[in-house]
């Protein structure tokens, strides 16, 4: 692999106490392009401008896969990257949908590997931070025939976060627009499914809401998922979260809720959640805590859930499932209790 270092480090110039998500990038990116039918040789460069033309194809048909993990760093000053093996898998099941060649796993990872430890000063050691890590595909052929394409590039980049949301989360049931629909891309992280979020969610925005709740594409009558998470809600003393299908990403945090839940000896259980049992369960007092997950947002409580004009407030429980699962996981990410899932990937740095 090629490595080109930066020849002056940005990092001095950022304030990372004043981090806004998504918009610091770290000093270097990982590059390798597909072309004549295979990924050719990877390269690390600075971080930077790179070179499309007009008529690439992923500017017209969106034909663009991506990824989001994070990483963090122990007491010792070690990286941890969380569960990237299951990134990966999922990266290429995306690929697959979008008719994106097979990445191979060795480039995926010996590229993360480098780019973390070349970059592992912007990973800050303070609870609270991480590195966010955005694996991406895109085709890069030079052609505005709609069709797919014969070349991609795949591209790594890191930006130092925080929390995703600074306030708790006041969520709009949205019963018009559709994230995705059966037999769609509704399951991959496609570029595009993003997109069409986005106007429906300013409106939302526009009426007080900071995120909206997608619903089934058929009637609007069944919960999917929450903005970019997925969403569970604390019935009595049980977890329930909507089903996985092809209109849901299978979250990696919410797999990860899931097994520590399981292991505190929390019932949880997978099903269609309609509007009307939700708010037949607030109504009898047993709708106890609502909170999205994701990797991004972490695990984020919900303080209330708008149907049409109907506010179903829910209190912020302290010692709560949503608390206790949160501080579970971060203790993992963190390195402070040991990873008993083999969860975590260790980078030392010398």
């Amino acid at each position: 692999m090629k490595i080109t270092k930066t020849n002056k480090s940005r990092i001095k110039s950022i304030d990372f106490n004043d981090l806004k998500f998504g918009n610091i990038f770290s000093d270097h990116m990982f590059i390798c392009k597909y072309q004549n039918g295979r990924w050719k040789d990877p390269l690390i460069k600075p971080y930077g401008n790179i070179e499309i033309f007009p008529g690439t194809q992923a500017l017209h048909y969106g034909q663009s896969v991506f990824e989001g993990l994070k990483a963090f760093k122990n007491k010792d000053d070690d990286i941890l990257i969380f569960r990237k093996e299951d990134n990966y898998n999922r990266l290429i099941k995306s690929s697959e949908r979008l008719c994106i060649p097979k990445l191979p796993r060795s480039i995926f990872m010996d590229g993360l590997d480098h780019l973390i430890k070349l970059d592992s000063l912007w990973c800050y050691n303070k609870q609270g931070y991480s590195l966010y890590i955005r694996p991406f595909i895109f085709a890069s052929s030079e052609c505005i025939k709609a069709s797919s394409s014969e070349e991609y590039t795949f591209m790594i980049i890191t930006s130092p976060s925080k929390r995703y949301y600074s306030n708790d989360l006041n969520l709009y049931v949205e019963q018009k627009y559709t994230r995705a629909s059966k037999g769609g891309v509704g399951y991959t992280k496609a570029a595009g499914n993003y997109a069409s979020s986005f106007y429906p969610t300013k409106l939302a925005y526009q009426n007080g809401f900071n995120q909206i709740i997608w619903t089934d594409g058929e009637n609007h009558q069944y919960i999917e998922e929450a903005g970019t998470m997925n969403i569970w809600l604390r019935v009595k003393d049980k977890l329930i979260t909507p089903k996985l299908s092809d209109t849901i990403l299978a979250g990696i945090t919410r797999d990860s809720i899931m097994v520590l839940a399981r292991l505190n000896n929390i019932e949880v259980e997978e099903k269609k959640i309609s509007l009307e049992e939700i708010t037949r369960y607030y109504q009898k007092g047993e709708l106890i805590e609502a909170f999205g997950t994701g990797t991004a947002v972490s695990v984020s409580p919900i303080s209330s859930i708008t149907i049409g004009d109907k506010k179903i407030k829910i209190e912020k429980l302290e010692d709560g499932f949503c608390s206790i699962l949160s501080n579970q996981l971060k203790s993992i990410q963190y390195g402070i209790v040991e990873d008993n899932y083999n969860w975590t990937s260790k980078i030392t740095i010398e």
